[in-house]
């Protein structure tokens, strides 16, 4: 089973995937297909982390990038710190994931209008391709504090 199999993954592009959780039989292919990079929203704490994975990634020659988000709690200091991770990761193969792709899609969304790759609509599509961020408080204030930042 490939991380194309991960729960909500998408292909963003040939150097951008994003995903929910990645089992560790699928963490454990990112080498062989590529990925250069793994930037991981999703706290150590949920439920839904597993566990090593830092290991995993990092034991196939893959940076391993970790930014722990509360779902509950996204700040905007959370996105500037994605923002300097993205700057990190340049042009290699990342794999952007959280526990459904939620977090991830709202972030990289936003970064994708900030860095020109998409207008806000393709952005929102893309977005709501996945889940529903307006059902889900404080999701809805916190795009408007990102969309609304200097």
């Amino acid at each position: 089973m490939g991380v194309e199999q991960a729960y909500n993954y998408r292909r963003v592009s040939d150097t951008v995937a994003t995903a929910g959780r990645v089992e560790p039989e699928q963490l454990a292919q990112l080498g062989a297909a590529g990925v250069e990079v793994v930037l991981n929203l999703m706290p150590d704490s949920s439920q839904y982390a597993v566990p090593g994975e830092a290991d995993i990634v990092a034991g196939q020659g893959i940076e391993y990038l970790y930014l722990p988000v509360d779902f509950a709690a996204p700040t905007v200091a959370d996105y500037e710190r994605f923002l300097e991770l993205m700057e990190a990761v340049g042009e290699r193969k990342v794999l952007i994931h959280c526990a459904a792709n939620w977090r991830v899609s709202a972030f990289y969304s936003r970064y994708a209008i900030d860095r020109g790759i998409w207008s806000p609509q393709e952005a929102d599509r893309f977005m709501l391709s996945i889940w529903q961020p307006q059902e889900h408080p404080p999701w809805p204030q916190w795009l408007e504090e990102i969309s609304c930042r200097s």
